[in-house]
């Protein structure tokens, strides 16, 4: 079995720590070239020990993708768009690249997947759901739609009546996940979801109206596939991340993590979303209509937006309803090249921190 040479880009975050996990699990199989964190120091030095690290770097570490070189795979997991230009960084030096975040994809995903293409490195799908649908689907036959499943996040069952008065402590308490503070607030609005139809239609080339999205609150079938003879194929797994990471990382990786116990499962239950309750999934229909720069300023509100309820100055439904008013307003525009993208992603970001300051906080102030 062959070495693999590998970089953990957001080795302190939730996905990371899973990373970490699997290959201290198994060190004879990988050797660990560059790992980093944003700010956790004391957790990238424990990494750097467990993992015998290479490189391990804060903060700003383009340089240091292209100072260790080429290796197998860079697993991305940095959170946010502030993963976007690691990620690019990584494309030129990785064979593969497991995405674990998907902010890139959403805002960047046309010039990703090119450089993806120009580099030969191959783009794999770490997020539970892609990851999934990766597994279970077969380029020989004829695709009819992609699944995606949601476990509807701690407010499944609340009236809007409770989610408008919900605090961030009840929405960060995922009942299946244990994952970072962004991506928990995004469950709990569906708009994680949302951002995975649009990850799913730029990753698998399939056209919005080919993805589904279904609640299925035991968090057990991960992703389906649906082909045009009416065969269904379903990944299934444990909650846990620890499951996909083992499965881009080789097929000779075998996970530490949880295993499904399908004898404890009564029943598997699957049913649509309610778009009244969670208008966040309507919005990445409306977002891949109406073209990249929708997507852009959606995940752009979206970022702003959490980061405000996390700091109690917005309520819990203020961040779906201002994030579909942001994007809305955004000016059309065509976006060819990164730089583009960057740009137009601060704009919409300011334009957002300004319209919460100016008109949300001042409503809240009123009532």
């Amino acid at each position: 079995m062959s070495v693999r040479r590998v970089n953990i880009l957001g080795v302190t975050g939730s996905v990371g720590r899973s990373v970490v996990d699997v290959i201290e699990a198994q060190p004879d199989l990988f050797d660990v070239a560059l790992i980093t964190a944003h700010s956790n120091a004391k957790g990238l030095a424990e990494a750097a020990q467990k993992l015998d690290a290479d490189l391990a770097v804060m903060d700003h570490f383009e340089d240091a993708i292209t100072q260790v070189g080429a290796v197998d795979i860079t697993v991305a997991a940095i959170s946010g768009m502030a993963g976007l230009k690691p990620l690019m960084a990584a494309i030129e030096t990785s064979k593969a690249v497991a995405i674990a975040n998907k902010e890139p994809l959403v805002a960047a995903g046309a010039q990703v997947m090119a450089a993806a293409r120009r580099a030969g490195c191959k783009i794999l799908p770490l997020d539970s759901e892609h990851n999934a649908v990766y597994q279970v689907l077969d380029p020989a036959r004829v695709l009819d739609r992609i699944v995606l499943t949601a476990s509807g996040g701690p407010f499944r069952e609340w009236s809007l009546e409770q989610m408008a008065a919900a605090t961030p402590q009840q929405a960060l308490k995922h009942p299946n996940w244990e994952m970072g503070r962004k991506i928990t607030i995004d469950s709990a609005t569906m708009m994680n979801k949302a951002l995975e139809v649009i990850e799913a239609s730029i990753l698998f080339g399939v056209k919005p109206d080919q993805i589904e999205v279904l609640v299925h609150p035991q968090s057990a079938v991960h992703g389906m596939v649906e082909y045009a003879d009416g065969s269904v194929l379903a990944q299934m797994g444990a909650s846990d991340m620890r499951t996909p990471v083992a499965n881009v990382l080789g097929v000779d990786v075998v996970t530490p993590g949880r295993r499904l116990d399908l004898s404890a499962l009564a029943r598997l239950d699957f049913y649509a979303p309610d778009f009244e309750r969670f208008p966040a999934i309507g919005l990445a229909y409306e977002a891949l209509s109406l073209g990249q720069y929708a997507c852009i300023a959606l995940n752009a509100a979206n970022e702003v937006a959490v980061a405000a309820f996390l700091d109690g100055q917005i309520g819990f439904l203020d961040i779906v309803q201002s994030v579909a008013m942001a994007m809305r307003r955004a000016p059309k525009v065509f976006i060819s090249s990164l730089e583009e993208v960057i740009a137009y992603d601060k704009t919409r970001r300011d334009d957002m921190i300004a319209y919460i300051g100016s008109e949300l906080i001042h409503k809240r102030e009123q009532a």
